[in-house]
């Protein structure tokens, strides 16, 4: 499709993607969408009725400082606001075009604006849904015969993770504390963590909510589903090494966790559907799906230390995936957990079959055995303090482009 709003070459946001994100300029904050490089904001068309078709019950949706109440809109819903916004800015209409008063209060270049996180985020779970990733670290860790635990083949191994400390895009984390034990011959020592690392990972945010009790087929899960997110999980490793027995991680993963200001439906993201990998043995009932659920989302992540060029240190895709969202969500719900619209559920290290696509240090580096050469001669087994790390991601067939933008994060030296 062909937009009156010019859309660069590659852009990440044509007119089939419009991703919905929150959007702050001067002392207004406004839901909106991307178009190329201009963000929409919403409340502005609502302002000037351009929403007053679609029949909603309630306009104050659109004057929100976050998504939460357009997620919890139907399917039917979203998708026809979807429609709605392709509809305005398709080059043959001259609905909005036309009023030049309009368009210059609703559209602004992404550079005169700040991205905010886009959700309350209520609840986070992180699931640890790759094959690859999971057999990694069980090599490293356990026994390599036995990578695997019994259990994963069976069900999405995740945990309940810290909300409070998810940011968005931009936001710079400071390098953890805590205790580690170094040497297993000698007591724990307490400090800065030495193997801050990032975790290559993608989110979906939930839409509507359920009752205590209740649970979703997972061939329903998908209508639950507002749309995806990158997500940038930063591990704390040698912290991790000592706490997350017997619980699993907590100070680890809750010093900083960074996603992307755009949530991408799965409308446009429909075009990418690929078959996921076979899974043996047959899961049970309440986890089968038909059809394509896995998404083609190629996967970067670039290394920048504070005085050099980026570089480029892995090459991944969500559809490695083992475990897809629907499963996912379907298992979370299983046992009668409830959801509430802007939960978010990231899908654990994305790792890939070959050494330049895994999903984290710890792999790329082989628990620092491995360094990694960077362009100005240093190496990196782990993130070093003013290192940058970006994130991005990308689908695309046929020369049709779906992206989300960047997920960058710096880590600042201890506090």
């Amino acid at each position: 499709m062909t937009s009156w709003i010019e859309i660069p070459e590659n852009s990440d946001f044509p007119l089939e993607n419009i991703p919905f994100g929150i959007a702050k300029t001067g002392e207004t904050i406004s839901p909106a969408t991307r178009i190329g490089d201009t963000v929409v904001l919403l409340t502005v068309l609502a302002d000037y009725g351009y929403f007053d078709a679609l029949n909603l019950d309630d306009l104050s949706i659109f004057y929100q400082p976050v998504l939460n109440d357009i997620a919890a809109l139907t399917k039917q819903k979203r998708v026809s606001l979807r429609e709605r916004l392709i509809h305005l800015f398709t080059e043959s209409s001259d609905e909005l075009k036309q009023n030049t008063e309009d368009c210059s209060t609703a559209l602004v270049n992404i550079n005169e604006v700040e991205m905010l996180l886009p959700v309350k985020i209520g609840d986070y779970t992180d699931f640890y849904s790759s094959i690859e990733h999971a057999t990694n670290v069980g090599v490293m860790f356990r026994d390599p015969a036995n990578a695997l635990l019994p259990n994963w083949r069976h069900l999405p191994v995740g945990y309940h993770g810290r909300s409070s400390s998810i940011v968005v895009s931009g936001t710079n984390i400071h390098r953890p504390k805590g205790q580690t034990r170094p040497d297993d011959n000698l007591p724990p020592v307490f400090g800065p963590s030495k193997q801050v690392d990032f975790e290559l990972e993608m989110g979906f945010i939930t839409a509507g909510s359920t009752r205590l009790g209740d649970s979703i087929p997972a061939e329903e899960a998908e209508d639950h589903i507002f749309g995806m997110v990158l997500f940038n999980d930063l591990s704390a490793r040698d912290i991790q090494r000592w706490e997350y027995v017997p619980l699993g991680p907590f100070l680890s993963k809750s010093f900083g966790s960074v996603v992307s200001p755009w949530i991408v439906t799965l409308e446009a993201l429909e075009p990418f559907r690929v078959e996921g990998p076979k899974q043996e043995p047959a899961v049970f009932p309440y986890l089968q799906t038909s059809g394509k659920r896995n998404i083609d989302i190629e996967l970067e992540v670039y290394i920048k230390p504070q005085q050099s060029e980026e570089n480029l240190v892995c090459k991944s895709n969500f559809r490695h995936m083992y475990w897809n969202m629907a499963q996912q969500l379907a298992h979370q719900t299983v046992a009668g957990c409830n959801i509430n619209p802007g939960d978010l559920y990231a899908s654990g290290t994305i790792s890939g079959p070959t050494h330049n696509s895994f999903g984290s240090m710890l792999e790329l580096a082989w628990k620092g055995t491995r360094p990694i050469q960077l362009h100005d001669g240093t190496q990196r087994t782990f993130i070093q303090d003013n290192d940058t790390m970006n994130i991005r991601g990308f689908a695309q067939k046929g020369g049709l482009r779906i992206g989300f933008g960047e997920c960058v994060t710096k880590i600042l030296p201890a506090k």
